[in-house]
């Protein structure tokens, strides 16, 4: 709050906590600054108080008057946590990550607000020191903070902190690698791969993202069941929704003692003409779909079936391969790594002269995907870290092993999933963390 007085007066400087009365006038600037005129000697139940400024004084003063220019805050704009959520995985599929990894929603709440966000490669203390001064409420940390199981969450530990200041924590990570346009294809971009004749180093294995569900129901409770299902998330395909298959039949069942049959009676063997119907459903539905059917079905115990689908190759995987644009030489390369990254220095193991034709990348630690590049044919290998015995058995075979450190080999990715998240949700700010490093230095 800024202090500016009039002229004709002494300088004077009063705690908010004090003063009485307060007549506000609208500026007619276009931006939200509003200027009060505070006279402390007015009476204490004023109807031009607002609430915010609910306060009562300490002691009697001397009348005098001030006028204070400050910038309200009533125009930040939110927005739950579980649409950024979608979002963030129509992105990034988490069912894309690998099946060591630990990604999606780590900290929070989906149903909590979201007025700011801050991007990161690490969670550590010095960011999230950063996020408390910049009132963030999620943090999405490229590397999950949370990795191996957790059997308590005390002070003062990182995400003890982040849980009782409300801050969520999202972590991309393997998901965002292998994503189109994710961090491998933001390095193939760096050492010049063409964009038409690349392809992942190491194809994943597609995962099932949906369930058939088949339920035998009576025709007349068939609208009644199938709007419910429809409700709960069932029967959606691409953009078209209520997606079902429905074949009339005739079911049969016999109720033992202590049962209460909606057709028929208990101790006989019923026939009743039933409708199987048919629809699908995505693996965070199930319990939902499930309820709504329970509810929603006339029958005591209600028959169904719960398939999982199989998914169709969809050609993605984690790191990537191809030509160059054009074929360069190494110094130059290297030249071009340093500058797309923004990085001062590189470790070389291999060959440092000699023109590059083909290259391969992957993100982070990828010594175990040195056998890929090599079968790749590539001339230059571009990663984050290998180990010492798998960098000597490139050289032997020609093969330009270039390290970035870890981190640095991914943190690039951070400006464009910033762009890309600030194009699909302009309502609200996405930052990039200035305390994000590396642990290492090169001296």
């Amino acid at each position: 709050m800024q202090f500016a007085q009039k002229r004709d007066q002494p300088a004077l400087s009063y705690p908010p906590k004090i003063l009485k009365h307060v007549n506000t006038t609208r500026s007619i600037s276009p931006d939200p600054l509003r200027r009060l005129q505070i006279d402390t000697a007015a009476p204490k139940n004023h109807p031009h108080v607002p609430a915010q400024f609910g306060f009562v004084p300490q002691k009697q003063l001397p009348a005098r008057s001030i006028t204070i220019n400050y910038q309200l805050s009533t125009t930040k704009k939110t927005m739950l946590l579980l649409h950024l959520l979608q979002t963030l995985d129509t992105i990034a599929p988490t069912r894309h990550a690998e099946s060591w990894d630990n990604v999606g929603l780590l900290v929070g709440d989906p149903a909590q607000s979201i007025t700011k966000v801050l991007l990161t490669i690490d969670y550590t203390p010095q960011v999230a020191a950063e996020a408390q001064s910049q009132n963030i409420d999620l943090i999405i940390a490229y590397h999950p903070p949370i990795f191996d199981p957790l059997k308590r969450i005390t002070a003062p530990s990182l995400i003890y902190d982040a849980i009782r200041r409300g801050i969520a924590i999202y972590a991309p990570h393997t998901a965002l690698d292998v994503a189109p346009g994710g961090t491998n294809d933001m390095l193939a971009d760096a050492i010049g791969i063409s964009p038409t004749d690349r392809a992942p180093l190491k194809l994943i294995e597609s995962k099932s993202a949906q369930h058939k569900l088949v339920v035998f129901v009576p025709a007349d409770a068939l609208d009644k069941l199938s709007q419910a299902l429809f409700a709960a998330g069932a029967g959606r395909i691409g953009k078209y929704s209520a997606c079902s298959f429905q074949t009339p039949g005739t079911g049969t069942f016999f109720g033992e003692p202590g049962t209460n049959p909606t057709i028929g009676q208990p101790g006989r063997l019923e026939r009743a003409p039933e409708v199987k119907l048919e629809t699908i459903l995505p693996i965070d539905k199930i319990e939902p779909v499930i309820k709504a059917l329970r509810q929603s079905h006339p029958y005591e115990e209600p028959a169904f079936d719960l398939v999982q689908l199989a998914t169709a190759a969809e050609g993605l995987g984690m790191g990537r391969f191809g030509p160059l644009t054009q074929p360069t030489a190494r110094p130059a390369l290297f030249a071009r790594i340093k500058q797309e990254l923004n990085l001062t220095h590189l470790l070389i193991a291999g060959p440092t002269t000699g023109p590059v034709h083909r290259a391969a990348v992957c993100a982070g630690a990828c010594g175990n995907h040195l056998d890929d590049a090599i079968a790749a044919k590539a001339d230059v290998y571009l990663t984050g870290e290998i180990r010492h015995h798998d960098a000597i058995r490139a050289a032997n075979q020609n093969l330009t092993v270039v390290c970035t450190l870890h981190s640095n080999s991914e943190r690039a990715i951070l400006t464009r999933l910033q762009a890309r998240l600030t194009k699909e949700v302009p309502a609200i700010p996405f930052v990039l963390s200035q305390s994000d490093r590396d642990p290492f230095h090169m001296m």
